[in-house]
C-alpha cells in the first residue's frame, strides 16, 4: 500500500512549488526634481501619477515633493510615458467631452 494520498500525484501543485526558483522582483524607483524646492527625490512608483489626455498639453505625472510638500505636476512625452507605465505607476486616462 502507498503512503500517498488519493489526490496527490504528479499534477498535484502546491503553493510552495509553484513560487520555487522565482526571484523578488527589485521595486522601481524614479528621480524627480521639484521646481519648488529645486530638490532631486527618489519616488516610488507608488508616488507618482499618471493622466494620459488627448494632446501632449493633457498628458502629465504629478507627485508631492517630499521635501517641501508642494504638489508638482510635469509633462510626459511618449518616453516619460512609457517609462512610467512600464514601471507601474498608476495611469489616468483622461476622456474629452465634445
Amino acid at each position: 500500500m502507498s503512503s500517498r494520498s488519493a489526490t496527490s500525484g504528479p499534477e498535484e501543485m502546491t503553493v510552495v512549488k509553484a513560487f520555487a526558483g522565482m526571484t523578488r522582483v527589485p521595486s522601481v524607483t524614479f528621480r524627480a526634481a521639484c521646481p519648488e524646492c529645486r530638490a532631486y527625490s527618489e519616488l516610488s512608483a507608488s508616488a507618482l501619477l499618471l493622466a494620459i489626455g488627448a494632446t501632449s498639453r493633457t498628458t502629465f505625472y504629478s507627485f508631492t515633493c517630499p521635501e517641501c510638500g508642494e504638489s508638482v505636476r510635469k509633462p510626459a512625452g511618449e518616453r516619460i510615458v512609457e517609462l512610467l507605465t512600464g514601471g507601474g505607476v498608476r495611469t489616468l486616462r483622461l476622456h474629452s467631452t465634445l
